[in-house]
């Protein structure tokens, strides 16, 4: 079943350094992603309530941007990822994250609700919901 792209954006109020550092780092991310984040290369293992997932972060560019594609995935040869892109208005200086993932089509609005819990999730720990 192929998987649809969609993304989401979500204003938050932190600076782009402090987010970066959440979207790439194993403390950052266990912040709010996963309950535990280890890193070996460049495989990231996400580990939630006993069970766990390996994702390889495909690229990223400092205070801007970090791409993953989960391991599964990536086997199975799907052209799928999910990105995690902070963008600053020029004119206001707000600062948005744009999340970019694939679901498929009956698992769409469950995968957008879990991405607005992760960042929900992801604001309290900065003290900016």
């Amino acid at each position: 079943m192929d998987k649809e792209k969609y993304s989401l954006e979500f204003l938050i109020n932190a600076s782009n350094k402090i987010i970066y550092d959440c979207l790439t780092s194993p403390s950052g991310l266990s912040e709010w992603f996963a309950d535990d984040v280890n890193i070996r290369n460049d495989i990231y293992t996400f580990k939630w309530d006993g069970s766990e997932e390996d994702a390889r972060l495909l690229s990223k560019k400092k205070d801007e941007f970090a791409k993953y594609i989960w391991l599964e995935d990536e086997e199975e040869g799907n052209d799928v990822f999910f990105e995690m892109r902070i963008k600053i208005d020029d004119l206001t200086g707000e600062l948005a994250v744009i999340v970019t993932d694939f679901a498929e089509e009956d698992e769409l609005e469950e995968a957008k609700m879990l991405w607005e819990s992760q960042i929900d999730s992801l604001k309290q720990a900065l003290g900016s919901s």
